[in-house]
This record gives structure tokens, C-alpha cells and sequence, in this order.
């Protein structure tokens, strides 16, 4: 886990073939697919199971290009932290639906721009857990923890022992709500839960997000959309400007604004992905 961040690194996405994970994490039910284990099977990893194999290769049948978006959203995330810490100062970072440990995770870029900085990540997943208790690391100056929550439960997530213990909410705090607010849908009052989370932190946070859209391709993405709600995943695209008033309203935009992934801040040289291929916005905004 140990390394220096690289703005537009992302993993391999050459899954092995493996049967199961080889970490002891008995609460996890292997019967249903999760989406933190389908997300690393998409990114190549190999802690997933067959059910969530299953359904990832159903969405994959639909959208093909599944691949190409997740590896871009995971650019996304290492630029809005470097971002963050390089040039919003930020030490302080709340990473909810971190799903597993992957490359370039926020405490490694964060820490890479400076030691000092302390991450929790909040997942829902046992085998999350496991992971991160096993493979988290931090610098000796900064603090990185885990909390098995759900971003259902933003009260239960802010007055956890554990995350009032590594974040000062008396000095500003990056919420990071990468590629998970479109696990909720309308009845699960998404923009309460997103305003609950930032109305506990103080002026100069910032808010990091993204989210799948149906714009570019509606058959492709519906079809990979409907294959998670057939295994009992919520999920709910949404457009550009849903999105930005479901996360941002109130906060002032960093440039450039909602953008595709692909987009936002990129220094890669090269082709861009087409909007198709990626179909997810992110942004970054700071709590006036």
C-alpha cells in the first residue's frame, strides 16, 4: 500500500480469476453481490466473490465500457485529493463508500502532498473492514481509521468515537461522496443525508463527489443500471444538473464546475474516453 500517489494513475484491469478472497472475514454474505466487490473486480482487484463477479459481468454484457468509467472515476478521486491538499490545504478528509483499497487511495495522496494528513473511510461492507484494518497504513505524523457504517446513517457516521477522535470538526474537512450517492434513491432522502454531513462541517470543507449519468448512453448505462437493481443494489442515475443540486447546492463550485470525470482537472495526455464511455460527473465545491 506504501508508495507515492500519481495524479492519473489507475489499476490494472486484468482480474484474476480466483474463487474467493484470502482474508478471514466471516459476517460477509457471499451469496449477494456488494457493490465495494464489484467495484474491485471491475478495477482488477481480487476481493470479490462469484455472486458479485455475476452481476458485474451482466452489467459489463450491457455496457461494455463499464470498465472505462470506473478506472476514470478513480482519476478523479486522486486529483480532487491531491487538489485538496495541495492547493485547498486541506489535512482532514471523510471518505464515505471508500469501498476496498485500491491504488492511490485518499490517505496516500494526501499524505504524499503532506504527512500530517488523517482520513477515515466509512464502507458498509465486512470484507471492507478486514481489508483496511489489515492494509491501511498511515505516516507517522497523520492518522488514517475505518468505520463500518452506511451512508443511510449520516448522524450514526458523525458521532462515531472513532471519527470524532481522528477529525478536529472545529477546522475544515474534505467529504469525499465518490461514486456513491447514486446507491440512493429519491425515498432515501439523498439530499438530507448529504445536507446533514455538511451541516456539521465548518466554513472551508469542501465537498468532493461524482455520479453515474444516463445522458451519454441510456441503453448501455439503463441496462447495467437495471442489472443492479435486479440484485437487489439500489441504484439511481442521474443528470448533470441533479446531481449538482443534489450535492453542491450552496457551496461554492471549484472550477471547472460539474464536468464528466474524465475532465476535471486531467493532466493526461492523449485521447479522451468519449462521454458514452464514461458517464459519470464529479465535482468539487468549498462550504462558504
Amino acid at each position: 500500500m506504501a508508495g507515492s500517489a500519481v495524479d492519473d494513475l489507475a489499476p490494472d484491469i486484468d482480474a484474476p480469476d480466483i474463487d474467493a478472497p484470502d482474508i478471514d472475514a466471516p459476517d460477509i454474505d457471499v451469496s449477494r453481490a456488494h457493490p465495494a466487490r464489484m467495484y474491485d473486480y471491475y478495477l482488477g482487484g481480487k476481493n470479490h466473490f462469484a455472486a458479485d463477479r455475476a452481476v458485474t459481468d451482466k452489467v459489463l454484457a450491457s455496457w461494455p465500457a463499464a470498465r472505462t468509467g470506473l478506472r476514470e472515476n478513480r482519476g478523479f478521486l486522486g486529483r480532487a485529493v491531491r487538489f485538496l491538499a495541495a492547493e485547498g490545504g486541506i489535512r482532514q478528509f471523510l471518505d464515505i463508500g471508500s469501498g476496498l483499497p485500491a491504488t492511490s487511495n485518499v490517505h496516500e495522496v494526501a499524505q504524499d502532498v503532506a504527512p500530517s494528513s488523517r482520513v477515515v473511510y466509512v464502507d458498509n461492507d465486512p470484507l471492507v473492514m478486514a481489508h483496511a484494518r489489515a492494509l491501511l497504513t498511515s505516516t507517522p505524523e497523520g492518522r488514517t481509521a475505518y468505520v463500518e457504517d452506511d451512508l443511510r446513517s449520516p448522524a450514526s457516521i458523525l458521532s462515531s468515537p472513532v471519527v470524532r477522535s481522528v477529525l478536529d470538526f472545529d477546522k475544515p474537512i474534505a467529504l469525499m461522496l465518490v461514486a456513491v450517492l447514486h446507491f440512493l434513491h429519491d425515498e432515501d432522502k439523498p439530499d438530507e443525508v448529504v445536507g446533514t454531513l455538511l451541516d456539521a462541517l465548518p466554513a472551508g470543507s469542501y465537498l468532493a463527489a461524482s455520479h453515474m449519468t444516463l445522458e451519454h448512453d441510456p441503453a448501455a448505462v439503463g441496462g447495467g443500471q437495471q442489472h443492479y437493481r435486479d440484485a437487489g443494489i439500489p441504484m439511481h442515475a442521474r443528470d448533470a444538473d441533479q446531481f449538482a443540486r443534489l450535492a453542491f447546492s450552496g457551496l461554492e463550485m471549484m472550477p471547472p464546475g460539474v464536468v464528466l470525470v474524465s475532465q476535471w482537472r486531467r493532466k493526461a495526455t492523449g485521447p479522451l474516453p468519449t462521454p458514452a464511455e464514461v458517464s459519470c460527473y464529479g465535482g468539487v465545491a468549498r462550504k462558504p
